[in-house]
């Protein structure tokens, strides 16, 4: 099982798309996608200014904003389906379909996740990989990773805000690989699923 979280930055772009459609056509029920929160989380923090509200109820917010972010892909491409439970999951891989995970019911069911905004997407698409024992776990990003160089560590692309800042407390007991893409590279992505392999693929962290 491969799991792709596809950042809530990709929205607006020509990329998004492609990776849709890559995953689509080459997922055959090994991929399940992570959404960011894109707008939807930028809407949360707002109404968390306006209203003042707690960070415990702005994650509970964020995270259905991560549902609607996966909603919204999966109607941007109708051969996605989306599940919300690892009953769901399971049946969807069984049916060799592309999914996209809508995280809140199983995350709000895990009361060791903090509530906070410093776990994000990124955090949660390593949760979901441990917890469905995961090979692979891709976080495709809209910032340039040109400047880094394979293994890079946790703690770099945190400081970077490349991952939020609790990446690492999900990741580092990792028994899979972590690799980032940019979203310009669908491409690369697409042959390393044809290849059901990773190698030399993506920007290779390490702990």
């Amino acid at each position: 099982m491969w799991i792709v979280k596809l950042g809530g930055s990709l929205l607006g772009s020509l990329e998004l798309q492609h990776w849709l459609d890559v995953i689509t056509a080459l997922g055959d029920g090994k991929v399940i996608v992570v959404p960011g929160g894109g707008v939807f989380s930028d809407a949360v923090r707002s109404a968390q200014q306006l209203s003042g509200i707690d960070d415990a109820s702005a994650h509970k917010l964020a995270l259905r904003a991560m549902d609607q972010f996966g909603l919204l892909l999966a109607a941007m491409n109708s051969n996605l389906t989306t599940a919300s439970s690892e009953l769901e999951l399971a049946e969807r891989s069984w049916q060799r379909r592309a999914i996209v995970w809508l995280p809140c019911t199983m995350v709000l069911a895990d009361e060791s996740i903090a509530q906070t905004w410093k776990v994000t997407s990124d955090s949660l698409s390593a949760w979901l990989a441990n917890k469905l024992g995961a090979e692979q776990l891709v976080l495709v990003k809209s910032a340039s990773l040109t400047d880094y160089q394979s293994p890079v560590t946790f703690e770099k692309l945190a400081n970077d805000n490349i991952v939020d800042a609790s990446f690492a407390q999900f990741a580092e007991a990792k028994s899979y690989a972590i690799r980032i893409f940019n979203k310009a590279d669908f491409n690369s992505f697409k042959q390393a699923l044809k290849q059901k392999s990773m190698h030399e693929k993506g920007l290779l962290l390490g702990a």
